[in-house]
């Protein structure tokens, strides 16, 4: 028997869950940079953006019982990796605190809105 747990936020319906477990095995679709009112922050502020991306990541865990220690592995997508990698790995790191999920970091022409600079998706686990 498959236990299941769906995630989505009122405010984004576009087919797709923003996190989605499955026996214990946590998917989370890509997260950026946008409050609980879906107020985009941090135009032009990668910063800005990778702090909220963040704080996003940690309420979908939350709501799919886990936390940050439970991740496994993360993608981080940047459109403009030659200037952000550095920044966006120190806020990473300072996030993760001591853990060290497996993960990539992806250069991309674009993402979703035109002011996105960062989206993370990940994979975590409740066990």
């Amino acid at each position: 028997m498959k236990d299941i747990k769906i995630y989505n936020h009122d405010l984004w319906d576009h087919g797709i869950s923003q996190g989605y477990s499955v026996n214990g095995t946590i998917y989370v679709s890509g997260q950026f940079s946008h409050n609980e009112d879906g107020a985009f922050i941090g135009v032009d502020n990668i910063e800005a953006q990778t702090r909220q991306t963040l704080e996003n990541l940690d309420h979908v865990l939350k709501e799919l019982g886990a936390t940050k220690s439970n991740l496994a592995y993360v993608e981080v997508y940047l459109t403009n990796p030659q200037e952000h990698t550095e920044s966006v790995i120190n806020l990473f790191k300072e996030y993760l605190d001591t853990h060290r999920p497996a993960g990539s970091l992806i250069g991309v022409t674009y993402l979703a809105f035109p002011e996105q600079l960062i989206e993370i998706s990940a994979i975590a686990h409740t066990e």
